[in-house]
This record gives C-alpha cells, structure tokens and sequence, in this order.
C-alpha cells in the first residue's frame, strides 16, 4: 500500500465554543465520505451524544450531528492539515503538517480547553503544536485533557471509553 498525501478537514467551530476536540487526521473512509468521524465503527458520534444526553443517539445526518456538537461548545477539529499514510492509522503518518493553531486560537478565543482524542493527537500536538504557541504567545491559558481514542482501532470498550469521555460534559458544566 502506497503513501498518498492527504489534505484534512476545517474546523468545526463557531464563536460560542468553549472546548475543542482534536483528533489526529481523518481516517480513510472519513476522508472519501467528507465527515469528522465518518467510519461507523467510530465511537465519537456515540460518545458525544451520550455525554451531552442526546436521545436516541446521533442523528444519520452529518449537519445534524455537527450542529449537536456546536449546541454543547465543541468545536472539532484535527491536529494536522496534511500527511502522508497508507491507510489510516496513526503509526503510519508520515510527513505531518499542524494546522494553523495561532490563527485558530485568534479567531476563536472563547476555547479554553482542549481535549485530544487518543494520545496520537496528543503527541502530534506536543511535538508539531506547543512549540509555535509558545513562541507565539496564543494559546497560553489552554487547559488540556486526553480521552481515550474513539477510533475502532482502539479496543477498550465503549462503557469504560464513555466514563473518561463525561469529561466534556463536567467542564461544560463549570462553565455555566
């Protein structure tokens, strides 16, 4: 399987968001479908839903689902722009360019808290990320939290993924 250069997704974002939820790049078939956690294996439309009471659970339609995200504060968005990978896991990215956080943090200033979806965000934004705010100044009073991935590849089950991932719920609650 060959390396292809992928291109990520905007933010999901609007000038009420408290919290941003960073994953790492878009899976595959997220990127063939245009959707943030497009594969329907993935627990992060389950999750969300969950934590914030939605129902049912996610709605089939993706605006539907963005607009759920945006009605609690989150903003979505990935750590990367771009990268090379053959497939979609994380170990395999190669060649990884951060989105422009300064820019991010600068048009959206209401964010306070940050959370990664699983430790690859993390570390990518350690590594590619940190740096440039600190030499930047933006970003400085972030808070920062990691959840369990919600990735299918990410075995732990979805009760114990959901216990970590109230998180998002109990500092949305402190903000109120």
């Amino acid at each position: 399987m060959s390396e292809i250069r992928l291109q990520g997704f905007p933010p999901v974002a609007d000038p009420n968001c408290t919290t941003l939820v960073l994953g790492s790049m878009p899976g595959a078939l997220s990127l063939t479908k245009l959707e943030y956690y497009g594969h329907p294996r993935n627990h992060f439309w389950p999750l969300l839903y969950a934590v914030f009471g939605g129902g049912a659970g996610p709605s089939d339609k993706y605006g539907e689902r963005l607009s759920f995200a945006l009605a609690h504060r989150i903003a979505l968005w990935d750590v990367l722009a771009a990268c090379e990978r053959a497939g979609s896991l994380d170990a395999a990215i190669r060649r990884p360019e951060a989105n422009d956080f300064v820019a991010f943090y600068n048009a959206y200033p209401a964010v306070e808290r940050v959370f990664f979806n699983g430790q690859a965000a993390a570390e990518l934004y350690r590594k590619r990320v940190l740096p440039l705010l600190q030499r930047s100044g933006a970003g400085g009073a972030l808070r920062y939290g990691t959840l369990p991935s919600s990735s299918p590849a990410r075995t732990m089950p979805f009760e114990a993924k959901l216990l970590e991932w109230r998180a998002l719920a109990d500092f949305q609650a402190s903000r109120q």
